[in-house]
Parts: C-alpha cells; sequence; structure tokens
C-alpha cells in the first residue's frame, strides 16, 4: 500500500518572503531589556519599511538557567520580564519608574531581572487597590480561559518561591500532588497566585496588541518551540506521568545531541525526555493544547530540534557529559498527524539541523514541512553540501545564521584560511569588502521560499555581538541593540534585495 502524498505547505510557507531574526530582549528600552512596548512597535514599523514580512523570535516563555529560553519553567507561560512596564504605568497601576542607568548594548539580567519583577508586584497592588471592574472583569475571564495551563503555573511558581527546586525535593504531597495539599496550598497562596495570574493577563494583552499591529503592517511572527522542557517547570509537575522520570519525580535519561560540529563532547541540555508511548495513549494531548496556545500567539513555528521526533539522544542522568548515551525511536509521523487532524494545516518550520539521517528527511517530508539551510555550514566538502545555496529547494528556510551561530562578520573573520578560499570562490570577491551582504544576497537569489537574517548581520555586527555560544552556560542571550547603531542604509538595502528577488509586494 502506497503512503498518502505529503501535505501541501502551508500558505505563510509557499510565497518568496524574507524577514529578520531579533529576539524580544535584544530591543532597546529603558528598562534594561527589550519588553512589548513601543520600541517593539518601533521594529515592527522597521521591518515593514525594510520590506520584510517576516519577524523571528525566541521563545516567548519565561527563561531558566543562564537566562536562556530554551530552560524555561513552563511551556505555556509568557516571559514576565517582557511586560511594559509604561502600559501599566499608563493603567495607573504603576507610579513612573525612573531609569535605571542600565547597559544599552547588554541584558543585564541580574539587575534587570529584580527591578521589573519589583515593578509588576507594585503594579498588582496597584491592581487590586483601583482597577476597574472592566479590567477585573477581563482578568477573571482570561483566567478561565487559559485555567488548562495557567493554573498549574501560578501554583508552581508560588511553590518555587517558597521552596525552590527541583520540585521534587518539596514536601513529598506537593511534589505528587496529593489533591488535598494542593487545594490547601491554594488556598493559603490566594494573592501571590493572583499575582502570576495577572502578569500573564497583561503578558498576553501586550502581545495580542503587538501582534495586531504586525499583521497591520503586513508582518507575520515566526515563533519557536523547543521540543523539550526543563524539569524544575510546572509541565514537568503537573504532568510527570508523561516524563521518563523514577518513583520520586527525578530523570532517569536526558536529553542533549553527541559531538557535533558545536561541541566535541556533544551538548547535555540535561532535560527530562517524554514518554511517548503514555503521550500516544492520551492522542498527545499535551503537545496539542501546547501548539494550539502557541498558534494563538504566533503566525509559524520553528520546531526545535525537529530530528528528535524521528530519534532523540538518550543520555543516562549519571553522566556528566553528551559522549555516551544511545539512539531511541521519537513518535515519528504518528504525532504529526494527530497535531493536523485537531489543528489544521500546520505552519511549522522544522529545525534539521546536525546529524540528520535519511530517516528524519523522510519525516520532514512525510508532514510537509520545511528544513532549515545555514549559509556558514556550506563550505566545507565541495559543491555537493546541502547548504550552499544552488542545493537549496523551494519549501526551504534559509538563514545566514542562527542565533546558535557567530554573526556573519564574526564567522568571516574567524573562519580557517582553506574555508575563506571556499567562500570567495562560490561568493566572489564581495566577502572580502562586505561579506555580510554578499552571503544574504547569495541567499535572498536562492529558490528558497524563505530567508531570514539575523539582525547583527543586518546591522554588520562583529562577533561581540554574538547571542548565543552553545555549550556556553554564562555570557549568552544578553545581546542588545540601540537605535543609535541603525542609519537608513539597511532598511533601503533590504527593501531593494526583497524586491528584487520577488520577496515583497503581491509576492509577499
Amino acid at each position: 500500500m502506497m503512503n498518502p502524498p505529503p501535505p501541501a505547505p502551508h500558505p505563510l510557507l509557499s510565497a518568496r518572503r524574507s524577514g529578520v531574526l531579533l529576539h524580544i530582549t535584544s530591543l532597546p528600552g529603558p528598562h534594561g531589556s527589550g519588553d512589548l512596548g513601543t520600541c517593539a512597535h518601533h521594529f515592527v514599523d522597521w521591518l515593514a519599511s525594510a520590506g520584510q514580512t517576516l519577524w523571528q523570535i525566541l521563545p516567548l516563555t519565561p527563561a531558566g538557567a543562564g537566562n536562556s529560553p530554551y530552560q524555561s519553567p513552563s511551556a505555556f507561560a509568557g516571559h514576565p520580564l517582557l511586560v511594559d512596564l509604561e502600559d501599566l504605568v499608563q493603567h495607573g497601576w504603576l507610579p513612573w519608574q525612573a531609569h535605571q542607568g542600565f547597559d544599552h548594548h547588554r541584558c543585564e539580567f541580574h539587575r534587570v531581572a529584580p527591578h521589573r519583577m519589583a515593578c509588576l508586584r507594585t503594579a498588582w497592588r496597584g491592581f487590586q487597590a483601583q482597577a476597574s471592574d472592566t479590567d477585573r472583569a477581563a482578568l477573571h475571564s482570561f483566567c478561565q480561559t487559559h485555567a488548562h495551563w495557567l493554573d498549574d503555573y501560578a501554583l508552581f511558581m508560588v511553590l518555587d518561591t517558597c521552596h525552590g527546586g527541583p520540585w521534587p525535593h518539596w514536601p513529598t504531597e506537593l511534589a505528587q500532588r496529593q489533591p488535598e495539599a494542593l487545594a490547601a496550598a491554594r488556598a493559603e497562596a490566594t494573592d501571590a497566585i493572583g499575582f502570576w495570574q495577572f502578569v500573564q493577563w497583561r503578558f498576553w494583552v501586550q502581545w495580542q496588541r503587538l501582534r495586531q499591529h504586525a499583521h497591520s503592517r503586513g508582518v507575520h511572527i515566526v515563533g519557536d518551540a523547543p521540543i523539550f522542557v526543563a524539569h524544575h517547570s510546572a509541565d514537568v509537575w503537573a504532568h510527570a506521568g508523561q516524563f521518563v522520570l523514577d518513583d520520586a519525580g527525578h530523570p532517569t535519561v536526558v536529553a542533549g545531541v553527541p559531538p557535533d560540529y558545536f561541541s566535541a563532547t556533544g551538548q547535555r541540555w540535561g532535560n527530562p525526555l517524554y514518554r511517548w508511548e503514555a503521550m500516544a495513549h492520551t492522542d498527545y494531548r499535551w503537545w496539542k493544547d501546547r501548539l494550539a496556545h502557541l498558534f494563538q500567539l504566533v503566525d509559524v513555528v520553528r520546531l526545535d530540534h525537529f530530528r528528535g521526533f524521528e530519534s532523540h539522544w538518550e543520555i543516562p542522568a549519571s553522566e556528566p557529559t553528551a559522549m555516551h548515551g544511545q539512539w531511541r525511536p521519537g513518535p515519528g509521523l504518528a504525532l504529526f498527524q494527530a497535531l493536523r487532524e485537531e489543528l489544521g494545516p500546520l505552519p511549522i518550520v522544522a529545525e534539521d539541523l546536525g546529524l540528520i539521517t535519511e530517516e528524519v528527511h523522510r519525516l520532514r517530508h512525510d508532514c510537509g514541512l520545511p528544513g532549515m539551510r545555514i549559509a556558514h555550514f556550506a563550505f566545507g566538502g565541495d559543491a555537493r553540501n546541502p547548504y550552499l545555496p544552488h542545493r537549496y529547494d523551494a519549501h526551504t528556510v534559509a538563514y545566514t545564521g542562527t542565533h546558535d551561530n557567530n554573526t556573519t562578520l564574526g564567522w568571516w573573520r574567524q573562519a580557517p584560511a582553506p574555508e575563506r578560499q571556499a567562500v570567495r570562490r562560490y561568493m566572489g570577491p564581495g566577502m572580502d569588502t562586505a561579506p555580510h551582504w554578499t552571503l544574504m544576497r547569495a541567499l535572498s537569489q536562492s529558490v528558497a521560499n524563505t530567508v531570514v537574517f539575523p539582525f547583527q548581520d543586518v546591522l554588520g555586527l562583529d562577533e561581540t555581538h554574538r547571542m548565543n555560544t552553545p555549550g556556553h552556560a554564562s555570557g549568552c542571550w544578553e545581546w542588545r541593540f540601540d537605535w543609535a547603531q541603525v542609519d537608513h542604509q539597511p532598511a533601503t538595502w533590504l527593501h531593494a534585495m526583497a524586491q528584487a528577488h520577488g520577496r515583497t509586494g503581491p509576492f509577499a
């Protein structure tokens, strides 16, 4: 019996488009990190002026260890540090906040987080004292609509404040979610739970306002869904039976990848692995809820570590690195069929980087999802390298680099001499004068339907502006820009390039 043909590409991924990769925290702003306020709306306007129809971001969820958005305490919640404080001032819930002298080029999270969280708590008290009946009703409605994840998240954050982590070390009756203990904890922490619900409500309202503004300017949002979730998270605590844990709730095996381009010892991420058989028994309910929620926030989802759905690297929890592990089968096509049956056509980009087998390629093809190609990886080997622009097909999302890569200028400066010579042969002499624009132009000219450029490359910034270095526990995720760095040329050149290559106007 022949397999059915793969689904048609989602409309948002089947037209020629171009966009920019920039996380919200990297935006300018007076309170130490970018947020959902005026600067985010201004960036949307800049994208529209540059002829760009996509804005790709990193996960919107709260950051975890090392300020990483890929180690979140919730797969559903919005990051509290992204809440626009000026909005709270305008509502009269928060007194005007003087600027704190934060660094304009780095997120000093050790200073930013306490400042912003204190402001949010003050705003919660202000809301309690003087909110209108309309606003109180709106918060109540939000809590009812999102109760399926918000109730557990808010209580988890309260318990985390009281007991710290990891959650298996909490009092047994709370760690194992005994109903009487949970009810008592909720009753004792009504105000604290209300605070976390309030923060999520304002995040939701502000984000939807920003997304509507983006749509009004012809810009769609590309979000990011990490395949795994943090062990110390509301998701694992509330759904422990769907993860590979021991009786006490500790992971017996953890996620990562074997030695690769980024690390000689592999990457030991430490996330718990899914108990896929248990998830299949619920027809992947948690995944359906997660993606349905995310599709209310963004228009396209970059699904991180797609190869893990075909097979994932299982590392014994006792191992300090990712060198010793084994490949274990993932859910395969069954998960995506279940998602499609409930959610319809899936606007998903499969992050298929790293060690990719023929089985992974087949799964992506059978799911009808475009894969990713990174130009920085193109110049090892020969003309058959799949990352070279002439090797792309239309159903591809092409990048110069991602948040895990160096900037293009940094990559070019640090590339070994043989690699630089290979790049010159392929790209021409422009690499010695404007390597970022030369590489961006080659991608834009390619047949790939979608191209995305990190904002650092648009601005021609060097390696000191890198967002993340995989395997480094500190110093990552901190990069910000200032509007003083952005003159008129980048928008003019981007717009001209998009127009010349059919990536704007009626084509987009």
